[in-house]
């Protein structure tokens, strides 16, 4: 965490928080319901794509105890999601792969603010 000052670990932890808007209970049961399937399903501290699972981990850490990947994974989730609502509209009701896409981030963009 050396390449980071201070305020900068501030505004990335606030960044963060902002932008991952769901619970780590809701991001949890989304990344388990996302991978279900017919046949085969992951454990539940497997399911979801890595990041998704990173997020999950940084959500259930204190600020203290993140480590220069968590913040990696932080400032990646800040600029996607941050990405992904600069090019956007609004969410429609029939856009769900880019909503899905948001929410194995932690981000809902239907969830109110």
């Amino acid at each position: 965490m050396a390449e980071y000052s201070t305020l900068e670990l501030d505004a990335l932890w606030d960044a963060f928080h902002r932008v991952v808007n769901m619970t780590s209970q809701e991001l949890s049961a989304w990344l388990r319901t996302r991978d279900a399937g017919e046949h085969a399903e992951p454990l539940p501290d497997r399911a979801g794509p890595e990041t998704g699972q990173h997020v999950l981990a940084i959500l259930q850490k204190r600020r203290t105890d993140l480590t220069d990947d968590d913040l990696r994974v932080m400032r990646n989730v800040v600029d996607r999601v941050e990405a992904a609502r600069g090019e956007e509209r609004e969410p429609e009701a029939g856009d769900t792969r880019g909503r899905h896409r948001l929410m194995s981030l932690g981000h809902d963009p239907l969830k109110p603010s």
